[in-house]
């Protein structure tokens, strides 16, 4: 880990030190976007777990790139890293599922919760989200949709729990998830953000359990409280104008960590990709004449566990939210998707504001999401500050990447051309609207409500 981190640190100094980056102060080079991979996606940050030293590492490192490209501390802080305490559950043993008052087999826990549940029990075909019906607990049969999709729909209509038939899909997702539910969490002091409880039957069982559909169900799962610090990196290019507001530009510097059977899931894509990007903006923008607006610069931990870094900044924001002009979020621009012209990057919730509109009348290549059905605008960091009223969006690549959360999204799989013009594209962009008197707004309906 010493010589991996010496490495770094003489790698840092010499892309600081480097003649040609006096000589082209805003151009981004591929060298520069894989000596970021390189260190933040390799074996020696072992994943980047969520709320791990690991991700302190890795929140150190882009502290430092910071500092040494003449970032000054956020107003307020002492330094360039803004700790926080999250609070998490783990299971601590099997889980237990009554159907009229008799165990059934064992489930598979995918989503567990920390109390116990129980209540009457209703079907869904699992076709609709929409159309979860309000019932303590739903059986979901035929097999459609996406299980994380049908557990937002539970959590949206008042379901505690969800019982499916166990699949290949569920399998993997169990697997991929380190053979551990998910369980809620939260910051210390926050009640912890709960779901729907996910649980699956082997087929046989589940339709045992389905014929008694209508019966009294009681879930239990033990679990065991425990406590981990995640980190934020911060860097701060103040604005020669203080009443001209902010914009933020935002990643999340952790991933899944590594699997019980040793196996480093890199991040490569997601998202050392877009914490590169925040790097390599800071960069060019520190090298740049000042601005008329402040720039915020921020590499966010724990996104993967329910965005508890983003969550911490928009409660504890070092300049006030409603001098945010606009947030930035960057996240998986490590490949290009097939369903856009190439070289674009999408927006997510490209048409709720007219913040995609005004980058790409300044050369940003960014579109509209194409899968609008896969709800992304609210499964990023941008959600945090949008639900607080900021003017927050992601811009990503392939977000539908088949290396997604796979051993596989490594620096090998990425496509450091792609990265290397997505970046260089919104360095313009960027350094336009810093200098703007327009502000991004919302467009009628588009603005978020906390749920």
């Amino acid at each position: 880990m010493t010589k991996h981190l010496f490495l770094a640190g003489a790698m840092a100094f010499g892309l600081m030190a480097s003649p040609a980056l006096a000589q082209d102060k805003w151009t981004v080079r591929p060298e520069w976007v894989r000596a970021h991979e390189s260190f933040l996606a390799s074996d020696a940050l072992q994943g980047r777990g969520s709320a791990t030293r690991d991700e302190a590492i890795a929140a150190a490192y882009v502290a430092s790139q910071f500092e040494g490209y003449g970032l000054k501390p956020a107003p307020g802080m002492p330094g360039y890293l803004q700790p926080a305490k999250i609070i998490r559950y783990a299971a601590n043993g099997p889980a237990v599922l009554a159907i009229a008052g008799k165990p059934t087999a064992v489930p598979t826990v995918l989503v567990g919760a920390i109390d116990p549940v129980s209540g009457t029990s209703a079907v869904f075909d699992g076709a609709d989200p929409a159309r979860m019906p309000h019932a303590d607990v739903v059986f979901v049969t035929g097999g459609k949709g996406s299980p994380m999709a049908l557990v937002r729909a539970a959590r949206a209509a008042g379901v505690k729990l969800l019982i499916a038939r166990e699949t290949e899909m569920t399998q993997g997702m169990f697997k991929g998830m380190g053979g551990k539910p998910r369980l809620p969490a939260g910051l210390e002091g926050a009640t912890p953000t709960s779901y729907a409880a996910l649980a699956t039957l082997p087929s046989a069982d589940f339709d045992k359990a389905l014929a008694q559909a209508g019966a009294p169900v009681s879930f239990t799962l033990p679990v065991a409280r425990e406590e981990s610090i995640t980190t934020n990196a911060i860097g701060w290019l103040p604005g020669s104008d203080p009443k001209a507001g902010v914009i933020l530009v935002t990643a999340h510097l952790d991933h899944l960590g590594v699997r019980p059977d040793g196996t480093i899931m890199h991040g490569a894509n997601d998202d050392a990709s877009g914490t590169t990007a925040v790097l390599e903006l800071a960069r060019a923008m520190a090298a740049a004449k000042q601005t008329r607006r402040g720039l915020l610069f921020v590499a966010y931990g724990s996104e993967e566990i329910g965005g508890y870094g983003s969550s911490y900044f928009g409660d504890h924001p070092p300049v006030p939210l409603d001098q945010i002009v606009a947030n930035i979020e960057i996240e998986m621009i490590g490949a290009q998707d097939p369903k856009l012209p190439a070289g674009t990057m999408m927006m997510t919730g490209f048409e709720r504001s007219t913040l995609g509109e005004t980058l790409k009348a300044h050369g940003a290549l960014v579109a509209a999401d194409p899968y609008p059905e896969q709800n992304f605008f609210e499964r990023s960091d941008n959600y945090s500050l949008a639900v607080r009223g900021v003017v927050a969006h992601t811009i990503s690549g392939w977000a539908v990447t088949p290396n997604y959360h796979t051993a596989q999204d490594t620096l090998e799989n990425l496509d450091i051309a792609f990265m290397t013009r997505a970046i260089q594209s919104l360095v313009a962009p960027l350094k336009s609207l810093a200098n703007s008197a327009a502000k991004p707004e919302w467009k009628p309906g588009g603005r978020p409500e906390k749920k």
